[in-house]
């Protein structure tokens, strides 16, 4: 049986790949589309297919929710995607959140809301194979060296610091490990911004430039040595959607909220091991 599932920012840059793989695969069923200006329109007909998905867009979650759905994919906007996850767990429906922007408060009123309707969420700053590996790969490393520093890189137009992919990445390293800082960051000379955000007990630093989609390095430090881990993702959004489908198949399955692909991906093995 299909996995019935609704796509949030269908006609996103991410949303469009992630309704093109859903509309050619037989595992899942397009049921619902979630785009404002593209609202009323037949996705086949925005995608340009005469005989495409004649799965109706509509401007709002609740509205395309009135069509049954076992999964709710979100690849919207920052400033909606919290709204839009509380709607589908109003509604009972699991969701699978690509979007970044949460905070940590509302990342626990998700789980508190998930778990007292008995429904999973499966969230992540980054749904591609690689950016799992540079968190999982950084969580070892964080264990035995206790000095490290996030860079965050993102496209000039970039609406959120720092990137989902970072805050998830800091978050995470904080609950393996201490960072350890030679010098106090209070205590900086000069412009204490210059030392960026500080995160799950580690500095972040975001840049915003042409050039860049999202590239995420962790940097760590020894007296006379150095490691970096980084992630780049290149010019489409391919590398997320193997991910998305994966947490959509799995998501429907569990109840609460669940974090990071590399969660799904090294079940039972942990860093902090």
């Amino acid at each position: 049986m299909s996995i019935r599932v609704c796509v949030g920012g269908a006609t996103g840059w991410t949303g469009e790949s992630v309704v093109a793989a859903i509309v050619e695969s037989d595992e899942f069923e397009l049921t619902g589309a979630v785009a404002r200006r593209a609202a009323g329109q037949a996705v086949g007909d925005v995608r340009g297919e005469a005989d495409g998905s004649r799965v109706r867009i509509s401007s709002e979650v609740a509205e395309a929710l009135r069509e049954p759905a076992d999964v709710y994919i979100d690849y919207t906007h920052p400033s909606v995607v919290y709204g839009n996850v509380m709607c589908a767990i109003e509604a009972g429906v699991a969701a699978v959140v690509g979007t970044s922007g949460l905070t940590g408060r509302e990342y626990g009123e998700i789980d508190e809301a998930a778990r007292a309707r008995g429904v999973g969420v499966i969230a992540a700053g980054n749904f591609s194979i690689t950016a799992a590996l540079l968190k999982h790969f950084s969580g070892i490393a964080a264990r035995h060296v206790p000095h490290w520093e996030i860079v965050d890189m993102a496209s000039a137009a970039k609406p959120d610091a720092p990137s989902g992919t970072a805050q998830e990445l800091a978050e995470f390293l904080g609950t393996v490990a201490t960072n350890e800082f030679g010098r106090p960051v209070t205590e900086t000379l000069g412009s204490r911004e210059a030392r960026g955000a500080t995160i799950g007990g580690a500095q972040v630093h975001s840049l915003r430039l042409p050039s860049y989609v999202i590239s995420v390095e962790s940097i760590f430090g020894l007296p006379g040595e150095r490691l970096s881990i980084r992630h780049d993702a290149g010019s489409s959004a391919e590398p997320y959607v193997a991910g998305t489908l994966l947490a959509a198949r799995l998501a429907p399955g569990r109840v609460g909220l669940t974090q990071g692909l590399d969660r799904l991906l090294f079940e039972g093995e942990s860093p902090r091991d």
